[in-house]
């Protein structure tokens, strides 16, 4: 019957059946309308079968895709023991079709690009993060971003300190002692198809220091006391770290008495309180003192001594116009040149040496102007007089001498 009689035969009531398609025909459209996967694809599946071998996945293709053996005994075995029939999965598609028509999977290979995606994710946001390091070469040390090996260069290392120096036996034992240790690290350099993934511990720190620094001068306030640590020593004074960030403990704040080097008060390591003495948000400075914390000691110098005294003492700086000389830890007094000896001398190394212990007598005491003075000529006098006349004593300025210094 053709269009036309078909149409009148519909006019007139009757039916028209529809052709039945051909069921061999369907089953192959349905069976090529499934698209292979790409190689290095990574698909979602279902698991479908787990054995000893391998594993059967359902990624909705003409035919399950394969996880073989030797895929598996590179699984973590905690993972492999996760694996569960119904569990939705990642894997890589190492072969999209074998000689038996099977889709070869890798569930290793797409842990390996998740986390190479979370390598690129920590270089993008260049976030700090902390990992274990696992491994070490002459070069540096390997830390693992779960499946993909980072690695950080010597040069990008803190915390192993005097690589420059030594011979490589000893750079490499200084590197091996970071195995296992956990370390502050940011992602500078990634190159997936180079499997190159470079990681910096100093870059990291410095940000994360400079991120502590700002929270904590937003934090300080000035005449508070923090606690420390010593981080290095220098020749104008102490730093102090507080936390993240470093504060500073000018030479002159060490101590009320004179200091020459943070040396002689502290040692790098070593734990202290300190006295905030002022916090520049704009210059990102903390200064710092340790003698803001002590008793001034010139405030109690007239209980503690009187003119007449004699007082042990060690000799500390010798100078032209005289030798200055420390009672205790706190007090120095000035030992003018007229009062070393008897007779006339051109300098003050004619009869002391800076080092030299020796019994002194006070002259003079004026704790306002934190100044002591003090006679080795006088320490053998029966009686001393506390009526001394200054203004014979030659040249009485001169005990200030210290001020021209």
């Amino acid at each position: 019957m053709d269009e036309q009689g078909s149409m009148a035969y519909q006019a007139e009531g009757g039916e028209v059946s529809t052709p039945v398609a051909n069921p061999m025909a369907e089953l192959l459209e349905q069976g090529y309308a499934f698209a292979l996967p790409k190689r290095g694809e990574v698909v979602e599946g279902i698991i479908m079968s787990i054995s000893h071998n391998e594993v059967l996945i359902d990624i909705g293709c003409k035919s399950e895709g394969i996880v073989t053996s030797r895929d598996l005994d590179h699984l973590d075995p905690e993972f492999r023991r996760s694996l569960q029939v119904g569990q939705k999965i990642k894997a890589g598609v190492v072969r999209p079709e074998d000689r038996e028509g099977n889709i070869i999977l890798s569930l290793q290979r797409a842990l390996l690009e998740k986390d190479w995606d979370e390598a690129a994710r920590l270089y993008e946001a260049e976030e700090i993060f902390e990992k274990v390091v696992s491994g070490f070469n002459k070069g540096g040390v390997i830390v693992n971003i779960g499946h993909v090996r980072g690695f950080v260069p010597a040069s990008q290392l803190v915390s192993v300190r005097g690589m420059q120096g030594g011979d490589q036996a000893d750079r490499e034992a200084a590197l091996s002692e970071l195995v296992g240790r956990d370390l502050r690290l940011k992602v500078i350099e990634i190159d997936r198809r180079r499997n190159r993934l470079i990681l910096s511990e100093r870059a990291a720190v410095r940000e994360w220091r400079r991120e502590q620094k700002d929270r904590l001068l937003e934090q300080l306030a000035e005449g508070e006391v923090r606690k420390g640590v010593v981080s290095s020593l220098c020749d104008f004074g102490a730093f102090v770290d507080l936390g993240g960030a470093d504060g500073l403990v000018h030479l002159s704040e060490l101590s009320w008495r004179r200091v020459g080097h943070p040396k002689e008060v502290l040692r790098v390591g070593q734990e202290v309180d300190v006295y905030v003495l002022s916090v520049d948000m704009d210059r990102r400075r903390i200064a710092l003192s340790l003698k803001r914390l002590q008793k001034e000691p010139w405030s109690t110098v007239d209980e503690r001594y009187q003119v007449g005294q004699l007082v042990p003492c060690r000799v500390t700086k010798l100078t032209d116009f005289g030798a200055f000389a420390r009672l205790d830890e706190d007090i120095e007094g000035l030992i003018h040149i007229s009062e070393l000896s008897e007779e006339r001398i051109e300098h003050p190394n004619e009869v002391v040496a800076e080092g030299q212990d020796i019994t002194l007598r006070i002259i003079r005491i004026d704790a306002d102007r934190q100044r002591l003075g003090l006679s080795l000529r006088r320490v053998n006098e029966e009686s001393y007089s506390d009526d001394y006349d200054w203004e014979d004593a030659g040249s009485p300025d001169s005990l200030d001498g210290d001020d021209d210094e």
